[in-house]
């Protein structure tokens, strides 16, 4: 039998032994009466449960101490109570909006397989989930722009090194300094934020916390030593210090700008950076660590944005604008060969999305072994239904089943046999059986795959179940709550977006016109349109809503952070049957260069690199105002080569913002 194994028998022989006595023991009772401790040492003893206890802690099993006030021996309690899931009131309807969660994020989110087995416990005793619970599981679409085949097992090893604070090793390319070299860091906790995934740790060679993105990781994630343990997290860390920074406000701050918003735009600013600033009588004062970042944030505005303090910020902006009326005046410069396709590296083989804990997995199964025999003493039921339940592969099945028959409370008192007969599985209730049918609370793993979960498609989930994804997460809090859950407490849920996809959520399923309140990049102020709805699509970090504008008289896709407001109307529409749910379909094609000192980035984003070291992409345009805004955004290191007309009206918007730039520090 393999270490791991002999560990797991160990371990759940003495949450079964402190479940069963119902009173404090001592470590010499453990010795005597566990399975996998009499033989040992006390040498050995004293570290193998020191180390078991440890762990259990960590998966979140509420194993107390405490010294006897006569003899000084340490005593140990597990009470029953607070080792089961708390009664959570969810109903079949929260429950299958749950399960959307998991439909929707299959083979697109690395935690799965964890999110999988936290919805198995909350949903112990009912009908199993692998058809689509709800229609919103078949017309919603998630996609991921920073997944890749080595994403899912790079997370999983990091996640592994968080939860047993081991120091990891990686070859890092750090994309501001164009620089790759082998970085040693004590990780702390995994960020998702605006579709990106960060560690956050402590980097050993200069003693500093960053954050490192997990994509630009360029090698395999290695332990960096043999010990059970390197380090432990500082009591001072806080994740909420690195999470909801706007980019201009990443590093020392080295003061505060005043930017004048456009009154009519100034609910978008207040819904999307309202953490990063305040507004004072329509202007938004924010602090900045960048101010070419803050010029950049305000050169995409197109216009409904100008700076006006410190004097540096408006210098800046002036600048840029000169520069991008400048390259697009006259011919397009000339551009250098592209660079060779080359042979893709061979990579490491990707490793498995971040599994759960084995120990969650056969504390799970045995709770639903237990629950499939009722109020009978055996059951006999399909192999076939816990491989599908629990994604056990078929041929592993047999191994778990016996692992549970070997857990012993000691004295040779079991709570279950398992056999595996041919294509069906037989289960005997022992005389303990009836301590186990409860499901187990989450263990933090689970718990941080729900969260997560939540944050991704949440607000969809909560819109179809028709009511706020708050009430969801309130069900939820106790068993979230009885453990620290580093790093992912559950943002606060936008309940303006919430909304909006409800409505538009009806409108898509009554076939219901739908008037909305839409305000674009370039536009002034919110126009209102009667679209016909089809698809909502979320494409991390954005949410869309794919419709037949008929104001506009075309296709189009709404990105809902720019949508003011939605009311379904009265009116029916018919399906178009030739519509097809597309962003940017049959858009005009840029051909865009970007300076050497940009290209880095955006050949991260699919561009192809020149032989000079700039960069060249063909970007499809939504609109004239969307293109302007990313040019001016890149202040002049990004020129559009053709067609003309897109050339002429770049310089065009330059020209004209840089004209109402100086207007405004004239003096009248």
């Amino acid at each position: 039998m393999s270490h791991d194994t002999d560990k797991l028998i160990r371990q759940l022989s003495l949450v079964a032994f402190l479940m069963a006595e119902r009173r404090p023991i001592t470590a010499r009772d453990v010795k005597q009466n566990v399975e996998g401790y009499s033989e040992m040492s006390d040498e050995a003893f004293a570290r193998r449960f020191y180390a078991d206890r440890a762990e259990l802690i960590a998966l979140g099993v509420p194993l107390d101490s405490q010294r006897d006030e006569f003899t000084g021996e340490e005593l140990y309690t597990l009470r029953s109570e607070r080792y089961f899931l708390a009664s959570l009131d969810l109903t079949d309807d929260d429950l299958a909006a749950l399960q959307t969660s998991l439909y929707l994020l299959e083979g697109k989110f690395a935690y799965a397989e964890p999110l999988r087995l936290a919805l198995q416990n909350l949903a112990l005793g009912r009908p199993g989930f692998d058809a689509p619970p709800t229609k919103t599981a078949g017309r919603v679409d998630v996609r991921d722009p920073d997944y890749s085949p080595e994403m899912p097992g790079r997370l999983a090893k990091l996640e592994s090194a968080i939860s047993k604070q081991r120091t990891v090793k990686f070859e890092y390319w750090s994309i501001n300094r164009d620089e790759q070299r082998e970085r040693t860091i004590n990780p702390y906790a995994l960020l998702p934020e605006n579709g990106v995934w960060y560690v956050i740790g402590q980097d050993l060679e200069d003693e500093r916390r960053k954050k490192f993105r997990v994509s630009r990781v360029r090698s395999d994630i290695r332990l960096a030593t043999r010990r059970e343990r390197d380090f432990r997290i500082p009591t001072d860390f806080d994740i909420d210090d690195y999470r909801g920074r706007a980019n201009w406000q990443v590093g020392d701050i080295l003061g505060e700008a005043r930017i004048e918003v456009a009154r009519d735009t100034a609910w978008w600013v207040q819904r999307v950076h309202g953490n990063a600033g305040r507004f004072e009588d329509g202007v938004f004062v924010t602090e900045y660590a960048s101010l070419p970042l803050l010029a950049t944030w305000i050169l995409r505005q197109e216009g409904r944005a100008a700076p006006l303090e410190p004097a540096k910020l408006r210098t800046e902006v002036e600048r840029a604008l000169r520069r991008v009326a400048r390259a697009h005046e006259g011919r397009p410069p000339a551009v250098a060969d592209e660079v060779p396709a080359e042979e893709p590296e061979a990579i490491e083989r990707p490793a498995g999305p971040v599994a759960p804990e084995r120990f969650g997995v056969l504390q799970a199964l045995l709770a639903y072994l237990l629950a499939r025999c009722g109020d009978k003493n055996e059951a006999d039921f399909p192999a076939e239904e816990l491989v599908e339940r629990f994604h056990i592969p078929h041929d592993a099945l047999e191994e778990h089943l016996s692992l549970l028959n070997l857990v012993n409370f000691g004295g040779g008192c079991y709570a279950v046999y398992a056999e595996l007969r041919g294509d069906r599985v037989f289960v005997l209730k022992e005389l303990f059986g009836d301590t186990f049918r409860s499901a187990p609370r989450l263990t933090p793993l689970e718990a941080r795959a729900i969260r997560l979960a939540l944050d991704f498609v949440g607000p969809m989930i909560a819109a179809d179940t028709r009511s706020p994804l708050d009430n969801v997460r309130k069900k939820l809090e106790d068993t979230f709550g009885q453990f620290d859950v580093t790093g992912m407490a559950p943002a606060g849920s936008d309940s303006t977006e919430e909304a909006l996809l409800g409505t538009l959520n009806t409108g898509i399923t009554e076939r219901r016109l739908v008037e909305i309140e839409y305000q674009k990049e370039g536009e002034d102020a919110p126009t209102e349109r009667v679209v016909e709805p089809y698809h909502i699509e979320r494409e991390l970090p954005y949410w869309y809503v794919h419709a037949f504008d008929r104001t506009r008289g075309g296709q189009r896709s709404f990105r809902l952070d720019r949508m003011r407001s939605a009311s379904v109307t009265e009116e029916a529409f018919e399906p178009r049957p030739e519509f097809i749910p597309e962003r940017l379909r049959g858009a005009t094609i840029a051909r865009v260069w970007y300076a050497p000192e940009i290209a880095r980035w955006r050949l991260e984003r699919g561009a192809r690199e020149l032989v000079d070291g700039a960069a060249l992409a063909d970007v499809p345009v939504g609109s004239l105002e969307w293109l302007a805004s990313e040019i001016l955004g890149e202040r002049g290191q990004a020129i559009v080569l053709e067609p003309q007309d897109l050339r002429a009206h770049v310089a065009e918007r330059a020209r004209a913002l840089l004209e109402e730039l100086v207007a405004a520090k004239t003096p009248a």
